[in-house]
């Protein structure tokens, strides 16, 4: 693959399929408004965040360097990543979930590259740079809580999907793009709301990922720390919204003492959450996490498990008990008295023991598919993985022999049987045969004529997960998105607007600049009216060195409430930042 990204020792692990969803960040690409939205949302967050987020979010700024008056860097970042084991990469919005958790359990934080516009600058639905590095980068400078987040991603990526899990992504997906561009007419975010309301409101059974997506909305990015009473913020989409984290504080929001139960309530990412979960602490949520686990097919294996594989609809891996482990799409389980006794897949399959693909085992040996029975032979105690050479001797199975083996439940496999692979235990995971058949009651499951048989051994299912044991299997480069992030317009008009908010900047660093601080003002005033943020950074540079300007500043900035309500409330808490003084960049 090109490289086209800035890469480290951490991003270097990373394998292919992951890789694909990486794109450089083009840092020039940020204007001086996306600038000065990072710098407001920053100063209002830290001198907030202060009094109500977890001391280790205050610790982690300042451990991982992100600045306050700049968009971060993401080569920089992952310099000071590097120290906590951690490192970052950009994508374009939302990726898949599980590609989203694999990368966590890489240690790599996914960073939605672009910013939100000043028109959503308290609250965008879409991921962004405001939200991931300013929310997630810092609370991972805590080491419990950094492990919480790898193991979460471990555990999360072997999820499994349904096929409705996919369709719920790219309507979310769709929805958080349009209503983050500009001038998206209304009827069209109203259908793409009701989309998304009525993919969610399904009432079929939740999968494993939906659970899990859930577990991780109610911590890692709507968390709340401590006690019911006196809650302190450590998830990433309050502590990179000046909304939300203001709103979740009230009485309006319900406090409830997080517990396996959030895995069952579902979020909408289009509004304030009505109610939110408090942990006592990090460990608490390491503890939820594996009792969640232990409920997973991953490590339950069983029926259940891979008929949430077949229901997925995507390839999915089973494990038995000698640890051979099957990935493909599985399509179907023959069952007995609650057990499988049979499976199969369809199209291309792999198999591996300790997620390495076996020799001779690849997709190009399997490309049609692979079935094989499950479980112990009729009237035998001794499982076939259970035997010693000597039983194996006695019970015929042994290279050359012809032989039939009958397992409970009724699955007959008769053929000649040409060698056997072990693991490294020394046990028989897998008999080839040749002139094989295998029938179950009156049905034929594999001929003679379509060639050698393989026979995976195993006496029981004992895990069941998304996604191959061996990621090289199979070609995952596959990933392609339906819509694309919708980027700003660039009219005469903008550009304008955006010197305007560059010559402040330069102004505000000490650098040469096109407009002096009052001809900047007059043009602001006189051909781009609506704007308010730029009045807030001109007042601030004008406080304490030009009063007369300071003061016609705030009275354009008075008279902007009026005419627009909607946004008063954050023109006063950008005066109220100046005048404070109590954040400096």
């Amino acid at each position: 693959m090109e490289k086209e990204f800035e890469s480290n020792e951490i991003v270097d692990r990373l394998p292919a399929h992951l890789k694909q969803f990486i794109k450089p960040q083009n840092y020039e690409d940020y204007t001086a408004v996306n600038q000065a939205v990072w710098r407001y949302v920053m100063r209002k967050n830290v001198e907030y965040l202060s009094q109500v987020a977890h001391s280790s979010y205050l610790d982690g700024l300042k451990q991982t360097g992100i600045s306050i008056d700049h968009i971060p860097n993401m080569y920089g970042m992952n310099r000071i990543l590097k120290e906590i084991g951690w490192a970052a990469v950009a994508v374009d919005g939302f990726i898949p979930p599980a590609a989203f958790m694999e990368f966590q359990a890489f240690n790599v934080l996914v960073i939605a590259s672009d910013i939100r516009q000043l028109e959503h600058i308290e609250y965008t639905p879409a991921p962004d740079i405001i939200h991931e590095g300013a929310g997630h980068a810092p609370i991972i400078a805590n080491p419990e809580y950094a492990e919480y987040l790898r193991r979460f991603g471990e555990i999360g990526c072997k999820a499994i999907s349904s096929a409705k899990d996919y369709e719920i992504y790219e309507a979310i997906r769709h929805l958080s793009i349009i209503k983050e561009a500009e001038d998206t007419p209304e009827d069209e975010i109203a259908a793409a709301e009701e989309k998304v309301d009525e993919l969610q409101n399904d009432v079929r059974e939740q999968s494993e990922m939906a659970q899990i997506r859930n577990l991780h909305w109610w911590t890692v990015e709507y968390g709340l720390i401590g006690t019911v009473e006196d809650p302190k913020i450590y998830g990433a989409g309050l502590l990179s919204s000046i909304g939300e984290s203001t709103w979740c504080m009230t009485g309006k929001v319900k406090k409830i003492p997080y517990d396996i139960s959030a895995a069952q309530k579902d979020f909408d990412i289009t509004k304030p959450q009505p109610q939110l979960y408090v942990t006592p602490d990090f460990a608490h949520l390491s503890s939820v996490l594996e009792e969640f686990a232990n409920k997973m097919a991953l490590r339950v294996g069983s029926l259940e498990g891979i008929q949430k594989l077949i229901h997925s609809k995507n390839i999915g891996t089973i494990e038995l008990s000698t640890g051979i482990q099957i990935s493909g799409n599985f399509t179907r389980v023959i069952e007995h008295e609650g057990k499988p006794i049979y499976f199969q897949t369809t199209g291309e399959t792999a198999l591996a023991s300790r997620e390495k693909e076996l020799v001779g085992h690849g997709i190009e040996n399997h490309p049609d598919g692979f079935g094989s029975p499950v479980g112990k032979l009729k009237g035998i105690n001794l499982a076939i993985e259970d035997m010693s050479p000597r039983d194996l001797r006695a019970y015929d199975i042994y290279e050359a022999e012809n032989i039939t083996f009958e397992f409970e439940g009724g699955v007959v496999v008769k053929g000649e049987i040409i060698t056997g692979t072990r693991n490294l235990q020394g046990k028989i995971i897998l008999i080839s045969l040749r002139n094989c058949t295998v029938t179950h009651q009156d049905e034929v499951l594999f001929k003679p004529e379509w060639g050698n048989y393989d026979m995976a051994i195993g006496k029981e299912i004992i895990s069941a997960f998304a996604g191959p044991a061996d990621a090289l299997s199979f070609d995952l480069i596959t990933h392609k998105t339906s819509s694309t992030t919708i980027k700003s317009k660039k009219t005469p008009q903008r550009q304008e607007l955006e010197s305007l908010y560059e010559s402040v900047r330069n102004i505000r660093e000490g650098k040469n600049t096109k407009f002096s601080l009052e001809a900047a003002f007059d043009i602001l005033k006189k051909y781009h009216p609506k704007d308010w943020l730029l009045s807030v950074e001109i007042y601030e540079l004008a406080f304490d060195k030009d009063e007369n300007l300071a003061a016609e500043v705030l009275q354009h900035l008075e008279d902007l409430k009026k005419r627009r309500p909607e946004v008063a409330h954050l023109i006063d808490g950008g005066i109220n930042t100046v005048e404070s003084n109590t954040v400096t960049g």
